[in-house]
């Protein structure tokens, strides 16, 4: 496995742009998402175009309806082999 190098990331994704492909990847609307959160359609456009700040809340609330973690939503680029290094 030695000769295999490791995939670069090739694209930054904003905390809005992580929220909108987990919810399309799910086949669900903004309106599904809000039924599911409770969080209105408006807030959930707002966030998808990071006009409005996630938060923790809102993170946790939205990665139980989209089945991830919290994390995934809040720190989208985060590189785990950077991280380690550190």
């Amino acid at each position: 496995m030695k000769q295999f190098q490791l995939a670069r990331k090739r694209v930054e994704v904003s905390v809005g742009e992580s929220v909108r492909v987990l919810r399309e990847l799910q086949e669900m609307s903004q309106n599904d998402l809000s039924s599911l959160t409770g969080i209105p359609q408006s807030t959930i456009s707002a966030i998808e175009n990071d006009r409005v700040r996630l938060g923790v809340e809102r993170a946790k609330v939205l990665a139980r309806a989209l089945q991830c973690h919290p994390g995934v939503l809040v720190f989208p680029g985060w590189d785990i082999e950077l991280a380690a290094a550190a």
